[in-house]
């Protein structure tokens, strides 16, 4: 049985102190791994000293991006090859915020990919449709998309170190939720693509989390969906208490 992945992107909030004392408190807690995976995604600058303190824990750290270059004349991009450095095992590759705001295209997202599982990192990519594509009943061509520029010229072997993170874009900080029902039909979706383009074994196998305003309200019913495998929490992540409930419903429901 797969374990539940819990993840919490941080995305440009704390200060320096923030950070620390969050990723403190959750060293100190005891967290059952052997049900729940748990992972935190900080910005760049706080990377080190919180991979740092996370060390000998049960929490995995990653970064919320990277560029697809090991080194070279690219100001302002951090690569692979450094975030193992300084201990990360994880990265966050194609958020929609990512697509959105700096226009990164599916074939970034591939290069990308294919960047970090050189490095030796594990990527959970994110695929999601607008809510003018929902409206038009575009989903499944969106997201369809999405994995199939995506994946592109990746192995089954690759392809089973990934997670996908399905967040619908209109949910993603607005308040708004997919139902659970919504939700799991795209998962659906997804793990028969992932079939169809590699092999059974690899869609099974795969985790697909959700993520869009999850919190400890509708995470119980979200994380009992037969395909969901785990959240990528935002705001929810920021403070512990709030995150280790989400962890705890994961586990319950395992």
């Amino acid at each position: 049985m797969k374990k539940q992945f819990i993840a919490g992107n941080w995305k440009m909030n704390l200060t320096m102190d923030e950070a620390l004392g969050l990723a403190r408190k959750l060293c100190d807690e005891s967290i059952n791994s052997d049900v729940v995976d748990i992972g935190v995604f900080p910005a760049f600058v706080f990377l080190r000293d919180i991979c740092e303190i996370l060390r000998d824990s049960k929490v995995y750290v990653g970064a919320q991006n990277m560029y697809l270059e090991e080194s070279g004349a690219f100001t302002g991009e951090v690569s692979g090859a450094m975030l193992r450095d300084v201990g990360c095992t994880h990265v966050i590759i194609g958020h929609s915020e990512r697509r959105t705001i700096f226009q990164e295209t599916n074939s970034m997202v591939n290069s990308k990919l294919k960047a970090a599982l050189s490095f030796g990192l594990k990527p959970i990519m994110c695929v999601g449709e607008k809510q003018e594509e929902r409206d038009a009943d575009q989903t499944s061509e969106v997201v369809g998309n999405q994995l199939s520029e995506g994946l592109a010229g990746l192995t089954s072997e690759q392809v089973k170190k990934l997670t996908i993170a399905y967040e619908p874009v209109w949910a993603i900080g607005t308040g708004k939720t997919a139902t659970p029902e919504q939700a799991n039909e795209v998962h659906t979706f997804i793990r028969d693509t992932i079939k169809s383009k590699f092999e059974n074994d690899t869609a099974q196998n795969i985790r697909i989390q959700y993520g869009g305003s999850v919190n400890i309200k509708n995470a119980d019913e979200l994380l009992g969906q037969p395909e969901i495998d785990g959240a990528l929490v935002g705001g929810a992540s920021l403070e512990p208490g709030s995150f280790l409930d989400i962890v705890s419903a994961a586990g319950r429901l395992s």
